[in-house]
C-alpha cells in the first residue's frame, strides 16, 4: 500500500508531466485536456470541503461555479465592448486581469455560498440535498432569461484575460496558473483538515449534539466549511469560463453539481487526492471513450458502481487500504 503523502505527490506529478510531454510533441490538446482537469480537481477540491469535511451532500455547488464564470464573463465583456458595467447606481469599469477577475468571483461566490448555507443548513439529509439543488435550479434559470449576457445562449469573451508576466494565451502556461491554484487549494485543504478546525467540523459531521455540549455551534461550523467551499469552487469557475473563452447557463446545471460529487466519490471523499484523482480519470474517460460512442458515461457509472459496492474509500482508499469518512 501506499502512504497519503507519497500518494500526492505522485499525483501531482503525474498531472504535471502530462502536459509537460505534450509540450514537447507538440500536443496543445492535451495540454488543455490537463488544464480542464486541473480545474474540475480545483472545483472538486472545494466541494469536497463541505462534503468530505462537513457531510453536506451539496447538488447546488454548480451555483458557485456558475458565479465564478459569469463573474469573468461580465468583467471581461465589459473590458472589451468599452462599456461600464452599472449596479446599484455605480459604475464600474470591466477589467482583464485575472488576479482582480478571481478575487471578484471568490467574494461573490462566498457572498453567495454565505446566503445559500444559512437557509440550507436549517435542514439536514435529503431536505438540505433538495434545497441545494433548488438554489442551483434558481440560478440556471434566471441565467438563461438573462438577455443581457447572452441568455441561452451565453457569452463568448474573444481574448483570454491576462496574469502579469504571464502570456496566458500559450496553453502550458494557462496551464502552470491553473495548476498553482490547484496545489494551493490542496494546501489550504490539509491545513483545515489539521487545525482546530477542521477537528471540530469533522466531530460535527458525526456527533453534532457533543460538538454542542462543548460549547461548539455545529451549524456556523458547517457554514464557515460552506463559504470556504463556494469560494474555492467559484474560482474553479472562473478558470473553466477563461480555459473556454465562454460562459453559459449550463455552468449552473445540477449535472454538473452531480459530476462533482461523482468526482470525489471515485477518488474517494474526504481523502485529499481523490478529487484530483477523480478528475483525471473523469476527463480521460471522455475524451477516449467520448470519442468511440456517445454513451461514454455508461462506463462512468460502472466505474462507480463498482466503487461504491466494493471500494468505499474510493480509489485513493485502495491505493492507500484506508476507508475514508462515511458521509
Amino acid at each position: 500500500m501506499i502512504a497519503e503523502r507519497p500518494l500526492a505527490v505522485l499525483v501531482l506529478t503525474a498531472l504535471l508531466a502530462v502536459p509537460l510531454w505534450a509540450l514537447a510533441v507538440d500536443e496543445p490538446f492535451t495540454i488543455t485536456l490537463a488544464t480542464r482537469a486541473a480545474i474540475l480537481a480545483l472545483a472538486a477540491v472545494g466541494l469536497n470541503i463541505a462534503l468530505g469535511m462537513g457531510g453536506l451532500v451539496s447538488l447546488g455547488h454548480a451555483v458557485f461555479f456558475g458565479i465564478g464564470g459569469y463573474a469573468m464573463g461580465i468583467l471581461a465583456y465589459h473590458a472589451q465592448t468599452y462599456t461600464p458595467l452599472e449596479i446599484f447606481g455605480l459604475s464600474i469599469e470591466g477589467t482583464k486581469s485575472m488576479p482582480i477577475i478571481w478575487l471578484v468571483a471568490t467574494l461573490v461566490s462566498a457572498l453567495a455560498a454565505w446566503g445559500i448555507g444559512l437557509l440550507s443548513l436549517r435542514t439536514s439529509g435529503v431536505y438540505f440535498i433538495m434545497i441545494t439543488l433548488a438554489f442551483g435550479q434558481m440560478f440556471y434559470y434566471f441565467a438563461i432569461s438573462w438577455s443581457a449576457y447572452g441568455g441561452e445562449d451565453g457569452l463568448s469573451i474573444y481574448v483570454r484575460n491576462g496574469f502579469p508576466g504571464v502570456n496566458t494565451l500559450v496553453p502550458i502556461q494557462f496551464f502552470a496558473l491553473c495548476f498553482a491554484l490547484l496545489c494551493a487549494a490542496l494546501f489550504l485543504n490539509a491545513r483545515l483538515q489539521a487545525a482546530p478546525f477542521g477537528l471540530a467540523l469533522n466531530a460535527a459531521r458525526q456527533v453534532p449534539a457533543r460538538v454542542e455540549t462543548v460549547g461548539l455551534n455545529p451549524v456556523r461550523l458547517k457554514l464557515v466549511a460552506f463559504i470556504v467551499s463556494g469560494a474555492i469552487t467559484g474560482l474553479a469557475g472562473a478558470l473553466f469560463a477563461d480555459l473556454n473563452r465562454f460562459v453559459s447557463p449550463t455552468m449552473f446545471s445540477w449535472q454538473l453539481s452531480g459530476e462533482l460529487i461523482v468526482l470525489i466519490v471515485i477518488g474517494g471523499v474526504g481523502r485529499l487526492m481523490g478529487p484530483v484523482i477523480g478528475a483525471c480519470l473523469f476527463v480521460t474517460l471522455e475524451h477516449w471513450l467520448g470519442g468511440i460512442t456517445e454513451f461514454w458515461h455508461v462506463f462512468l457509472g460502472v466505474i462507480l458502481l463498482l466503487i461504491v459496492l466494493f471500494a468505499r474509500g474510493g480509489l485513493v482508499g485502495l491505493l492507500t487500504g484506508k476507508e475514508g469518512p462515511h458521509v
